[in-house]
């Protein structure tokens, strides 16, 4: 049985928002020094990037609709 894709946004949703949670209060510096911090921010981004791998796999329209990394972080 397929997966409804909705629940692939609700995980890449919810990782954002652990993101957020982690980073609340912390500056550059507090993430650069903090190892631990940087692996569990790292973590919800795979998990991120992995729920939207799998959507545009089961619903190819949003491969479209989804930016890649790299030219993101090339525009800025």
């Amino acid at each position: 049985m397929q997966r409804d894709p909705r629940a692939y946004l609700w995980d890449a949703r919810e990782a954002a928002a652990v993101i957020l949670g982690f980073v609340a209060g912390k500056t550059f510096e507090d993430y650069a020094g903090d190892r631990l911090l940087r692996s569990a921010v790292e973590r919800q981004f795979e998990i991120i990037g992995e729920a939207l791998n799998q959507l545009c796999k089961i619903e190819p329209q949003w491969d479209d609709r989804i930016p890649d990394v790299p030219q993101i972080i090339a525009v800025q």
